[in-house]
This record gives C-alpha cells, sequence and structure tokens, in this order.
C-alpha cells in the first residue's frame, strides 16, 4: 500500500490515469464530483489517510447512497456515483495498493432502464426533408441534411459525425469510425449518405480539407454539437414529434428499423460499436413493444370483432 499517500494525491493520479484512457472531459468532470462527495464523508476530503479509505464500511457506504436519495437523486443517478466511486477504487487498489473489497463488490440501486426510443420511419425520412425549415443559408441547410443522414443512414454518434475531418472526404461506401474508448469499427456508407456530404462539400463557402473538421459552424470554425440539438428542436416542433425526437434518437432509428427488417444482432451491434450485446438487445424489447402495440391496435379480438 502507498502508506504516505492521502486522498487528494491519489484522486489527482487517477485522473490523469482517466486522461491518459481518453475520458472525455464530461465524465471526468462528474467522476470527480461524485468521489469527492463521498470522501466528505468520510472525513476532511482532501487529506484523509490511505488507510482510511481502505477501511470504507458497509454501513457508510450505504449511508451515502440514502443521503444521495434523500437529495432527490433517481436510482440511476446512485447508480452513475457508485460507478464513479468504484473507477476511483479500482484505480487505487490496482496501481496504490489501497484495496476497499466494500466499494469494489457494492451493487446500486436496481431501476428499470428506459428502453430507446426511436422515430417511425416515415419521421425519420421527414426530419431529413426539413432542415430547410431550421435555416436560411443553403450551405448550412446541405450540412445539417448530411449530419443527420449520417446519424440515421449510418447510426453515428453525434461526437462520431463531428469528429469527421476533411481527409474523409469524399466519402467512399465504408468509413472508419473511432467511437468510444478509442474503439474502431467499419461502418458502410448509404448512396444517400455521400451524396447529401457531398452536396455539403459543394456548397460549403469554408475550406474543409486537411486534419480540420469536415462539419464546420457558420464562421468555418468547430461545430457545437448544441447547435444540431437546436436543429432538431426546430424541426420536431414544426413536425410535431416528441421530445424524444433528439439527434441520437436517429441513431436508436437506424438500429431499431435494421432489426425490424430482419437485421442480425450480432452485426447491428457492429455497426453501433455497442461493446457488449446487452446494450444492443434492448433494440429486440423495443421491436417486441411496437409489435404488441401493432397487435393490439389491429387485431380484431382487440376490437371487438370477434
Amino acid at each position: 500500500m502507498t502508506t504516505n499517500a492521502t486522498s487528494a494525491t491519489l484522486v489527482e493520479a487517477w485522473l490523469r490515469a482517466l486522461v491518459v484512457r481518453d475520458t472525455s472531459e464530461a465524465t471526468r468532470v462528474a467522476y470527480t464530483h461524485d468521489v469527492w462527495r463521498f470522501l466528505a464523508t468520510l472525513g476532511d476530503a482532501q487529506n484523509l489517510p490511505a488507510a482510511r479509505l481502505g477501511a470504507v464500511t458497509p454501513q457508510e457506504l450505504r449511508a451515502w447512497m440514502a443521503d444521495l436519495r434523500h437529495d432527490g437523486l433517481s436510482k440511476a443517478s446512485v447508480a452513475r456515483a457508485l460507478s464513479s466511486l468504484k473507477s476511483f477504487y479500482n484505480y487505487i487498489s490496482e496501481a496504490h495498493g489501497v484495496r476497499a473489497d466494500v466499494v469494489r463488490a457494492a451493487r446500486g440501486p436496481k431501476g428499470v432502464k428506459p428502453l430507446p426510443r426511436p422515430l417511425t420511419a416515415p419521421d425519420a425520412a421527414a426530419v431529413l426533408d426539413a432542415t430547410d425549415l431550421t435555416a436560411t443559408k443553403p450551405w448550412v441547410i446541405a450540412r445539417d441534411t448530411a449530419i443527420l443522414t449520417l446519424l440515421y443512414g449510418c447510426g453515428l454518434r453525434i461526437s462520431e459525425a463531428l469528429s469527421l475531418s476533411g481527409r474523409d472526404a469524399p466519402l467512399g461506401p465504408n468509413l472508419r469510425i473511432t467511437g468510444k474508448r478509442r474503439k474502431e469499427r467499419m461502418v458502410p456508407v448509404l448512396p444517400a449518405a455521400r451524396k447529401a456530404v457531398d452536396t455539403y462539400i459543394t456548397a460549403c463557402p469554408h475550406d474543409l480539407s486537411g486534419d480540420g473538421p469536415l462539419f464546420v459552424g457558420v464562421r468555418g470554425g468547430v461545430l457545437n454539437p448544441r447547435q444540431l440539438s437546436g436543429t432538431m428542436q426546430t424541426i420536431r416542433q414544426a413536425l410535431g414529434l416528441p421530445d424524444s425526437a433528439t439527434p441520437h434518437a436517429l441513431r436508436h432509428s437506424f438500429a431499431t428499423h435494421l432489426l425490424s427488417a430482419g437485421g442480425d444482432l450480432r452485426a447491428i451491434q457492429t455497426l453501433l460499436g455497442h461493446a457488449s450485446l446487452s446494450s444492443t438487445q434492448r433494440y429486440t424489447e423495443v421491436d417486441e413493444k411496437r409489435l404488441l402495440e401493432a397487435y393490439s391496435a389491429a387485431h380484431p379480438s382487440a376490437i371487438g370483432d370477434l
């Protein structure tokens, strides 16, 4: 054990390790908040000795989670906070010998993870046709159409689409994507998506060559993902779609519509870049739910014709 280490030095070392692992800044901020909140329940959060960190009791851990619930956090938020704490304790156990099996073996509150909420195929198509409602400059309309087409046509995450550089253009029949945890995958690019990107590149007044971003803001700089969220908000209001019709919902739609058309679950997992098949299997539940809804609406026994 690193006997002279304090909580502050161990947290700093852990954060450096997260940077090396290419963990996003937003994740690091959330993790840090959760860990400091827990350490504050043990005493002087900044100056706790390593031995104290390794002597956490089940009662202390349960009390912390109970306090989070009392403060209004959902079960999902408490589970996320526990995941942050486990990340920290896994690191200090492996790198510094500070063991706390109570934390590492703890289980968060059980909760039902909400199912993805995809758009119907007609609604997804309507979204792609409605980008002219959100901008006046033709090249901006072409840009938004190209991005949304990649989300729906290739199942990309927003961050993945916006991480494309000028060197990726023109798009070929396949595209190498670097997703979460720097995991690479190959995704096929439909002709409609290639055409949409080509149209945008031709119309864009800014230089899109080299290592700079392929999709740029109105001044030629990095495009903020919030801009795309605002675009979708305008579209869904104009089309009367629910609040769940977000840019990420197009990725959900990609997976659900593939599955409904007979797509193989393992293949869809690969296309989405899911590390675990369980993440992809959630779309089977969506498909089954939609099938039951259709059955209830159309079967004679459901409408009193028997």
